[in-house]
C-alpha cells in the first residue's frame, strides 16, 4: 500500500464529492426501492407471488452481474488517470435509460408480457446500478487511508444517501397518490402509475449530473499494489476465498443483508401503512422523523463515540436497543388518526436508532474490512470485494422485497388499483412492518457481536500503522 504525493490534502471536497455519489445512486435507487413494487402490484397488476419469483430471478441474475464487473473495476482500467471514474461516468449514462424503462406503462401488455418487462428492465437497471455503485463504493478504500477521515466520508455518504430518500418520501406522495372509489363505492387513496414516468425521467437526469460532479470533486490517494496479477476465472475465484475468509467482511455482509432487507427494501409497508391504516398518503412525510432524526443524531456524534468506544460497540449497542424496541412497538396502542401517528413515529424512531449506527458507520467498516484482507493476501482486490458484498445487499433488496410480497400475500393483500382489501388489513400492515423491522434488528446485532471482529483495539492498530 502507498500514498500518493503531491495530491491536495483531504478535506470538504472529497466529502462533498463522496456524499454526492450515493445522492446520485440515491435518487434512482430510492424511487425503485420504494415505488416499483407498487407500481408493477397496484398499477400494472402483477400478482404478489408472481413479483415475489421476478425479484429472486432478478437477484440471481445479480450474483452474476455484481462479481463479473466487479473484476472488470479491478483488472480493466479504461481510463488514463482513474480506475474507477469512468466506470461510474458510463454507468450514470445508462441508469438513465434503464430506470426511465422500469416506470413504463405497460398495463396493456398481456400477463406473461408484463412478467417479462418487469424481469428484463429490473435486470438491466441492476447492471447499470452496479457500474455505478461498485466503483464508487471502492473509492472508500482509496481516497484515505486514515481511520477517523474514514468514518467521515462514512457519515457524508450517509447524508448523500438521507437526501435523497427525504425527497422521494416528503415530494412525491403528493404527486404519486390520488383518490378514487373501489369497487365496493368506497373512496379510497390509490397509486397514479402514470406519474411515474415522468418523475423517473427527472430523477435519473438529476442523478446523472450529480454522479458527474462526484468524479470532479473526489481525489484518489492511497495505491494498492497487488502481489496476484491473476485476471478473469481465476481472479473471480481468488476474491471469492479472499470474502469468506475475512471473518469480519462475513459479519458486516450478515448485518448489512438484515439491514437492507428488512430495513431499507421495506418502505413500501411504511407508504400502505399511510394508505390502508390512517388513510392520508399526504402525511407520508411525516414517518421521515422517525427515519432520519436518529440518523440526525448519531451523525453529530458518531465522530467522538467511535473514537472513545469503538465501531463495533456502538452498532452492537444500539441494534440492541432497535431490537427491543420493535417488540415493543408490537404491543403499543396505536389508532388511526393525529395521535395515532405520532405513536407511529415515535415506535418508528426507537427501531430506526438501532440501524442508525450501522447505516453511518457501515462504509468505514467496509473499508476496514477491505484493508484486512489487503494485509492479509497482498492482493489489490478492491472492486471484487466490494463488488461481492454489493451482491449480497443487492441480494438483500430482493429477499426484502420477497418478504413484503408474501407477507402481504399472507394478510390477505388483492392486488389491483381499486381492490377492496379484507377487514383489518391496515392494521395487519401496521404490525407486518413493525416485525420485520425488529428481526432485522436483532439479526445484525447477533451478526455484529458474535461474527465481526474488528474492535477498538484492532482500529487503533490500523490508525498507528496507516501514520508510520
Amino acid at each position: 500500500m502507498s500514498t500518493k504525493n503531491n495530491l491536495r490534502p483531504f478535506g470538504w471536497r472529497d466529502k462533498l464529492g463522496y456524499a454526492m455519489g450515493d445522492m446520485g445512486c440515491g435518487f434512482s435507487f430510492q424511487l425503485v426501492a420504494t415505488f416499483m413494487q407498487l407500481f408493477y402490484m397496484q398499477y400494472i397488476g402483477v400478482s404478489e407471488e408472481a413479483y415475489a419469483i421476478i425479484i429472486i430471478l432478478s437477484k440471481v441474475f445479480d450474483a452474476i452481474n455484481d462479481i463479473v464487473i466487479g473484476n472488470l473495476v479491478d483488472t480493466k482500467k479504461i481510463g488514463k488517470k482513474s480506475k474507477y471514474m469512468p466506470w461510474i461516468l458510463i454507468g450514470a449514462v445508462t441508469l438513465v435509460i434503464f430506470n426511465v424503462m422500469i416506470f413504463a406503462p405497460v398495463q396493456s401488455f398481456s400477463t406473461w408480457g408484463k412478467y417479462a418487462w418487469c424481469l428484463g428492465s429490473y435486470c438491466l437497471w441492476s447492471i447499470a446500478y452496479t457500474m455505478v455503485n461498485v466503483p464508487y463504493g471502492s473509492l472508500h478504500s482509496v481516497i484515505t487511508d486514515d481511520p477517523q477521515q474514514k468514518v467521515s466520508l462514512s457519515t457524508f455518504r450517509s447524508i448523500g444517501a438521507a437526501l435523497p430518500a427525504i425527497v422521494i418520501m416528503i415530494v412525491l406522495p403528493n404527486i404519486v397518490y390520488d383518490k378514487k372509489l373501489n369497487a365496493a363505492g368506497e373512496e379510497i387513496e390509490v397509486l397514479k402509475g402514470s406519474s411515474l414516468l415522468p418523475v423517473a425521467i427527472v430523477l435519473s437526469v438529476v442523478a446523472m449530473v450529480v454522479l458527474w460532479g462526484t468524479t470532479k470533486l473526489v481525489t484518489e490517494r492511497v495505491s494498492h499494489t497487488s502481489s496476484d496479477n491473476a485476471v478473469g476465472f481465476k481472479a473471480m475465484i481468488s476474491s471469492t476465498k479472499s470474502f469468506f475468509t475475512n471473518r469480519a467482511m462475513v459479519g458486516a455482509t450478515i448485518a448489512s443483508v438484515a439491514s437492507v432487507a428488512l430495513f431499507n427494501s421495506t418502505m413500501a409497508l411504511n407508504n400502505m401503512v399511510f394508505q390502508y391504516f390512517f388513510h392520508a398518503t399526504d402525511k407520508i412525510s411525516i414517518a421521515m422523523v422517525g427515519s432520519y432524526a436518529p440518523m440526525i443524531l448519531f451523525m453529530a456524534f458518531i465522530g467522538k463515540l467511535t473514537k472513545k468506544f469503538g465501531k463495533k460497540t456502538v452498532i452492537v449497542t444500539s441494534m440492541l436497543v432497535g431490537a427491543i424496541s420493535g417488540l415493543v412497538a408490537l404491543f403499543v396502542p396505536i389508532s388511526p388518526d393525529t395521535t395515532g401517528m405520532i405513536i407511529y413515529v415515535v415506535c418508528l424512531m426507537g427501531l430506526n436508532l438501532g440501524n442508525a449506527g450501522f447505516q453511518i458507520s457501515v462504509w468505514a467498516i467496509v473499508a476496514d474490512c477491505i484493508e484486512v484482507s489487503y494485509r492479509k493476501t497482498g492482493k489489490s482486490e478492491e472492486g471484487s470485494l466490494y463488488a461481492i458484498y454489493s451482491f449480497f445487499r443487492k441480494l438483500a433488496q430482493g429477499i426484502g422485497q420477497a418478504v413484503v410480497a408474501l407477507g402481504l400475500g399472507a394478510i390477505g393483500f388483492v392486488e389491483g388499483e381499486t381492490a377492496v382489501q379484507p377487514e383489518g388489513f391496515g392494521e395487519d400492515v401496521k404490525n407486518l412492518y413493525f416485525i420485520v423491522l425488529a428481526i432485522g434488528s436483532l439479526i445484525a446485532f447477533l451478526a455484529m457481536k458474535f461474527i465481526y471482529n474488528i474492535g477498538k483495539k484492532e482500529e487503533e492498530e490500523f490508525a498507528a500503522q496507516s501514520k508510520a
